[in-house]
């Protein structure tokens, strides 16, 4: 019975550490849905869990000082490696443009709007920023301060802080989130 018992919970890990493959974006919305998704050089980006961490957060948004706004999605579907998103947005008051153009350090900070993607195992593989060469733009399509959530539109072309220095370019962005 022991063999049985650990054929099935070695077939359930193998099942739930698989890479999910993503076949379309979700639907735009404005009235806080909790959804995000991109193109990242071609290939369809969501997030998503993974059964070891259940209890992790894979989309959320809040305030920062200053009208600031962090949007974080994270995908934990490839496991041993995780993908994250965080944009930023600074003084967000209204909807409208709000331009990922300027530099903010090696590393993420709160001193201008970024866009920021990493792939990590633990610590970080890869991780990709826009700055003032790489740069692109957030379009808040519906932000209700009431029904605390924001909504929108993203593209950026973002460069790699170490590593390779390839850029990767993020097309056909959307958000929806709830602010907490």
């Amino acid at each position: 019975m022991k063999s049985i018992e650990r054929f099935f919970l070695f077939t359930l890990v193998i099942i739930l550490s698989c890479k999910k493959n993503v076949s379309e974006l979700p639907v735009p919305s404005k009235n806080g849905s909790n959804i995000f998704g991109c193109s990242i050089d071609g290939s369809l980006w969501v997030p998503a869990k993974f059964g070891v961490v259940p209890s992790a957060p894979i989309l959320e948004a809040r305030y920062g000082g200053n009208n600031s706004v962090f949007i974080n999605a994270r995908n934990f579907s490839s496991s041993p490696t995780e993908t994250e998103f965080e944009i930023y947005l600074e003084n967000v008051t209204a909807t409208g443009t709000y331009l990922l153009n300027k530099n903010t350090g090696i590393y993420p900070s709160n001193s201008a709007s970024y866009a920021y993607y990493v792939k990590r195992k633990v610590t970080p593989e890869n991780e990709w920023m826009t700055n003032t060469q790489y740069t692109g733009k957030v379009e808040v399509t519906a932000l209700d301060s009431i029904n605390k959530f924001i909504s929108g539109t993203f593209e950026f072309e973002a460069i790699n802080l170490y590593n390779d220095p390839t850029p990767i370019r993020v097309t056909q962005g959307r958000f929806d989130v709830k602010i907490q």
